[in-house]
């Protein structure tokens, strides 16, 4: 019998798994012991398949992208920058109380008590997030260019801004805040990009309602 051990496991199915366990114990939490029994591996199968640790973190976080990159797609393709925050935020008010998942998102979860050894690991959370941020500035600049946006709007800081309150909603789910919790942050925030649409100031000019007044 040769030495090479052939894969005998689904690799997206394991990467689902060691996701779930970094995201509900963290980066520093998420023991190999705990991570090869999700996978359904024995740690010589793990680090021959990853490395190491770190390396399983990054493929299960490629996972995760990628299924979220297919979501936010969809949420950049909403016809308006404030129907953009709104489905963005309310979906992640929705999905991350979701009890078929962890609470919270593992872009936040993941690095949380991260030591010695670990020092790449908020950086490489760090730049996941930053791509989202980057594809919604990108739909805000357009919001501009489209006269969506006022003139006098920030794509880069509304996009930061949504993106700030997105990790914040995920530190609150992750702590235990409920759907309605962030239903409401969600709200305040949508509000704060209408305030910056083009759009909205020409409704409530012809209505003659003050702008933002519901």
């Amino acid at each position: 019998m040769g030495m090479g051990r052939p894969r005998e496991f689904d690799a997206d199915v394991a990467l689902d798994r060691a996701m779930e366990v970094f995201w509900r114990h963290g980066y520093e939490g998420a023991t190999i012991a705990q991570l090869t029994e999700a996978m359904g591996i024995n740690p010589p199968s793990l680090y021959a398949c990853f490395g190491n640790k770190e390396g399983l973190l990054k493929a299960a976080l490629d996972r995760y992208t990628k299924l979220r990159g297919a979501w936010m797609d969809e949420v950049v393709s909403a016809p308006t920058a404030r129907e953009v925050a709104e489905r963005m935020l309310m979906g992640i008010a929705e999905k991350q109380t979701d009890p078929a998942n962890p609470p919270g998102c593992l872009l936040v979860q993941g690095g949380i008590a991260t030591g010695a050894g670990s020092e790449n690991v908020p950086f490489e959370l760090a730049a996941r997030r930053a791509q989202n941020e980057e594809q919604l500035r990108e739909r805000f600049v357009r919001a501009k260019a489209e006269g969506d946006l006022k003139d006098t709007s920030d794509p880069a800081a509304l996009a930061r801004y949504v993106s700030a309150v997105s990790v914040g909603m995920g530190v609150m789910a992750s702590s235990g805040s409920d759907r309605e919790a962030l239903r409401q942050v969600a709200d305040v925030a949508v509000q704060a990009v209408e305030a910056q649409s083009e759009r909205d100031q020409a409704v409530n000019s012809l209505s003659g309602r003050p702008p933002n007044v519901r």
